[in-house]
């Protein structure tokens, strides 16, 4: 009763009253395939609008998988590259082998540095290392200046750095020995930390028994270059002099430290020289173990 052609029949006739019945019947005909052809049209736009949300979809995900597949490769190319730059031969690495490294980085050290300190004016004219007067020679070297003793207290500050430069010499292989019996209880951490990690481990390891085989050998080189008698008649003539305090300083034992912390400066130059320059690195294990901190 309430389909499209009654609807259409209905609507003719109240549109229309004055309307032969034949031509409400053509009128209801015609407003049928007229409401017919809406539903036709609705109908195929429907499925073109189905056919193309459906692939639109498509080549959406397509877009976004092929997108994905690209940074995906990208990754793993630039992945890629990183491992390449990455040292060669180097995971197997453990401890001990670390450990010897730096021995033999500290051991390049005393080789190529140390050794220099102990040539004439090795430590007089080395800037980093010259060991300069206690404070409390400072006050007796400007007063000899003063008076015009100029020459002896440059005689009395040579004597020193000569005494360190003989003592040196002589205890190259106390410095070896140390380096040897060394033990890096965290060998990595020390490789992998600063410039000189290695050296000030060594400094904090052994200087106080470097110190006790030192301070004798340095005792024997003052009597060696006089310079026992020289700064015993420097300190004589400032004591004389009036006004003055009388000093009575202990210079083998200043002049044992102050050589000692030369001794690890110079180490420390080589061992920053071997971290910073493949080039310096002259043997397998420093290529290998120091390819780790690179």
């Amino acid at each position: 009763r309430n389909g499209p052609r009654n609807h259409a029949q209905r609507s003719a006739e109240n549109t229309f009253p004055c309307l032969t019945r034949d031509r409400k019947i053509k009128y209801s005909a015609f407003r049928l395939d007229e409401f017919r052809l809406k539903c036709f049209i609705s109908n195929q736009f429907m499925k073109q609008y189905s056919y193309f949300h459906i692939n639109f979809k498509h080549k959406t995900m397509k877009k976004i998988i092929l997108s994905a597949s690209v940074l995906f490769l990208m990754s793993c190319a630039e992945l890629q590259q990183v491992v390449n730059q990455l040292p060669q031969g180097t995971s197997g690495i453990g401890n001990e082998q670390i450990a010897q490294g730096l021995r033999e980085a500290l051991n390049m050290g005393i080789e190529k540095q140390v050794d220099k300190l102990a040539l004439e004016n090795g430590f007089f004219r080395n800037e980093l290392v010259k060991i300069l007067l206690p404070e409390e020679l400072q006050k007796v070297d400007k007063t000899l200046r003063d008076v015009g003793l100029s020459s002896l207290a440059d005689e009395g500050l040579r004597i020193i750095n000569r005494a360190a430069e003989d003592a040196v010499g002589e205890a190259t292989p106390i410095f070896v020995d140390a380096v040897k019996g060394i033990t890096f209880n965290d060998a990595r951490q020390i490789l992998l930390g600063n410039d000189n990690a290695a050296t000030q481990y060594l400094q904090q390891t052994t200087k106080t028994q470097l110190y006790n085989k030192f301070n004798p050998i340095i005792k024997k080189s003052f009597q060696k270059v006089a310079a026992d008698q020289i700064w015993s008649n420097i300190i004589n003539k400032y004591n004389s002099l009036p006004l003055t305090n009388d000093v009575n300083p202990d210079l083998t034992d200043y002049t044992t430290n102050e050589a000692l912390e030369g001794v690890y400066t110079m180490i420390a130059i080589e061992e920053k020289e071997i971290r910073t320059k493949v080039s310096s690195r002259t043997t397998d294990l420093l290529k290998k173990v120091f390819a780790l901190q690179d």
